[in-house]
């Protein structure tokens, strides 16, 4: 007999790639990083093993100037850092799952610890990352850095296919990546084509998309994270206004759409302060502007509100963290 909950179990077509169900692990870090691969990969593993369609890495630096230490995460500064995301991605493909990665240049969250290398960002200023009372100043970004920048992203892109992945990510979420912050106009005070307006604002997103459709977007699907809205009101991103916006102007450039709140405090609320699916009323204008299919959190956990998602036009996958930590085998 049919059953209410098959529709969970349909593969999406995410570009060139498919998801075999609607199941999805959203990015999010453990603390395993570059320093403990095969903890990483054995823990991935096991979610793709329980039935997660797709498993997606940690954070995953790009580039020494961007180095989150004392935290620890992932590394894809150079091709040495291959093997050992491989182990990750092969532990997921054993089990007939996709493997995403997180692609990350922190800019003012970065306060290179390791690296001593000065952070880049649209302003000079200090760095909100680390402790928050590291005294590391950021340097502004001229045109050179933001070629410098893509190159980077670039070549983590291919390095990230040479290592087996099917989805690779653009993350311009929770405040903490270069792309988010140049399109935040509290700190984004420029005035070259990088500044002013929303759509300069957005460029270095777009071009950054665009960069890493041609370096993998034959064979891997490009992933565009988004926060829609930071609940600062008009000093902030909006759900309503330029939140909106960005997606309408990029709407068909990804392959996936993964949208959500910012900062973490506000995406990752605990549950005894938020209901199942509180992130709907924010994100459920994106599927109106986009044919390309959406995934979302909101501490799902109950199939008939996984189901209401789907059928409601919401989503087309159902993004997890905490849960798929807790229960693997969902």
């Amino acid at each position: 007999m049919p059953s209410p909950y098959d529709i969970l179990f349909e593969p999406v077509r995410l570009g060139p790639v498919t998801a075999p169900n609607r199941f999805y692990q959203v990015p999010h870090c453990n603390g395993f990083g570059h320093r403990m691969p095969r903890a990483l990969a054995a823990m991935r593993g096991i979610k793709a093993e329980g039935g997660w369609g797709v498993v997606c890495t940690e954070e995953v630096e790009i580039h020494h100037s961007s180095d989150l230490s004392p935290y620890f995460e992932g590394r894809l500064w150079s091709d040495d850092d291959i093997p050992a995301l491989a182990l990750m991605a092969e532990a997921v493909h054993r089990h007939g799952a996709l493997a995403g990665i997180e692609l990350v240049y922190n800019g003012f969250d970065a306060p290179n610890l390791y690296s001593r290398t000065p952070s880049l960002a649209p302003r000079s200023m200090g760095t909100l990352g680390g402790s928050g009372y590291d005294p590391v100043q950021t340097r502004r970004m001229d045109k050179d850095d933001i070629r410098s920048l893509r190159k980077w992203h670039k070549a983590a892109a291919l390095r990230a296919k040479r290592a087996g992945f099917d989805i690779v990510y653009c993350y311009a979420g929770h405040g903490m990546t270069v792309p988010m912050q140049f399109i935040m106009k509290r700190f984004n005070d420029r005035t070259d084509e990088y500044g002013g307006s929303l759509e300069n604002r957005v460029r270095l997103l777009r071009e950054i998309v665009e960069d890493t459709r041609d370096a993998v977007g034959d064979t891997c699907a490009v992933a565009v994270r988004f926060a829609v809205d930071e609940l600062l009101g008009p000093d902030g991103i909006t759900f309503d206004g330029e939140g909106h916006d960005v997606v309408a102007m990029l709407a068909e450039l990804p392959d996936l759409w993964d949208v959500n709140l910012s900062n973490w405090a506000n995406d990752s609320i605990p549950s005894r302060f938020g209901v199942e699916g509180h992130q709907e009323k924010y994100i459920s204008f994106v599927k109106k502007l986009t044919s390309k299919p959406v995934v979302g959190v909101g501490r799902y956990t109950s199939p008939d509100s996984m189901v209401a998602a789907i059928r409601n036009g919401i989503l087309d996958l159902i993004g997890a963290a905490r849960p798929s930590i807790a229960d693997p085998f969902l």
